[in-house]
Formats: structure tokens, sequence, C-alpha cells
């Protein structure tokens, strides 16, 4: 889901990066000493995860794993995910420091998504694994969303010849991650029943 540099007008690129950082920001400053080993954790498995990637077009499809990141981090996914986009723009040369913003946007804002369906109360087991299914799906088909109305609004904004290009590529990135978010759904499954079976209080004392 990382949108490469070149590729957005400015406009949509400041509105991006003004969003995140303000976001980011707030998740600074709430951040706890003890919550720091914890979320860089989170923010390496991010890193790893999304570093292997297929590309497609201006962004690229690979695992994100943004649900298990907002299911245990909530807020603080904006943290990990931030720092990871920032090392792989730096280090690997993904996405990009001018689009550092609206991938943040796009890849933690899900996440956030993730963390309110994880509060929600099931008292079943077959739904509690329906649910935590749709903690790894949904954030992806969210990103997945958001990536291709980001293309899409380029493509309306930029000029009219380029314009039919973006829009090929926002379907094509809608579409393209449909298989991504089965395989998502189905590791955040099996990764949170793993996680609450040896270790519960990652799950259930996070930060709210």
């Amino acid at each position: 889901m990382h949108i490469s540099e070149g590729i957005l007008e400015p406009k949509i690129l400041i509105a991006g990066a003004v969003v995140s950082a303000v976001v980011t920001i707030y998740a600074l400053k709430s951040l706890k000493s003890e919550d720091i080993p914890k979320v860089s954790a989170f923010s390496a498995l991010f890193f790893v995860a999304s570093s292997v990637y297929v590309p497609l077009g201006p962004s690229a499809v690979h695992l994100v794993l943004s649900g298990i990141v907002g299911a245990v981090l909530g807020v603080q996914a904006f943290t990990a995910i931030f720092v990871a986009l920032f090392l792989q723009g730096l280090l690997l040369g993904y996405g990009g420091m001018t689009t550092l913003g609206i991938n943040l946007f796009d890849l933690a804002t899900p996440a956030l998504i993730a963390s309110w369906l994880f509060k929600l109360h099931v008292s079943k087991n077959w739904q509690k694994n329906v649910l935590w299914f749709a903690v790894g799906f949904i954030p992806i088909a969210a990103g997945a969303v958001l990536l291709s109305s980001v293309l899409a609004l380029n493509g309306v904004i930029s000029p009219k010849a380029e314009s039919e290009g973006f829009f090929i590529s926002a379907a094509a990135a809608l579409f393209a991650h449909i298989p991504v978010m089965i395989v998502e759904g189905v590791i955040t499954l099996l990764a949170l029943r793993f996680i609450e079976k040896v270790k519960p209080e990652i799950l259930y004392k996070r930060d709210k």
C-alpha cells in the first residue's frame, strides 16, 4: 500500500502530512515509557511484514498486519507505523519522505478501526473467531479503499491527460488487495489466539 514519490499532487501530500502529524504527535505525547518496548516490537513486525511486496503501478501489494498492531497498541499504532515507514523510506526506498504522511494515514488509520473492533464484547468462542478475523480483514479493506480513494482523487485534480491512469490504478489497487484481506484475517485470528494463550496481558492490559 505504499505510494511512491512523484505520483501525488502537493495538495494531497500536504493534507495527508497534516492529519498524520496531528495524530502522531498526540500518540507520542500519550506514550508511556513502559509501552516503548511493545511499540518497538510491533513497529519491527510491521516493518518486516510490509517490506516484502509486489509492485502495482504507483503502489504495492504486501502484508500490513495493521489489525494486529491496532488491536494491541490502540492509538500507538500511529507511532509504531510512523517509525517503520520512516525507516523503510530512509533505508529501503519504499514509499518515500514526501509521501510519508499520506502513507501513514492510509496504513495507520485502519489500525484504529482494528482497535475499536477488538474492544467489542462477544460471549461465544465462535463469535470471537469471527470478530478477530474481522480485526485483520476489515483494516486491509479500509486501507485499500483509502488508497484507491487517494489515487482517484489525485486523478481528479491532476492534469486531464493523466486522470484515466489514476482511475485504473485505483481500481486495480482495490481488487488486488482482496486476497490480502483474507490472508490477513486468518493471520490475525491465529496470532491473537496465540497471544491470548501465552501472554494475555499484552491484549487486555494495553492503554485504552
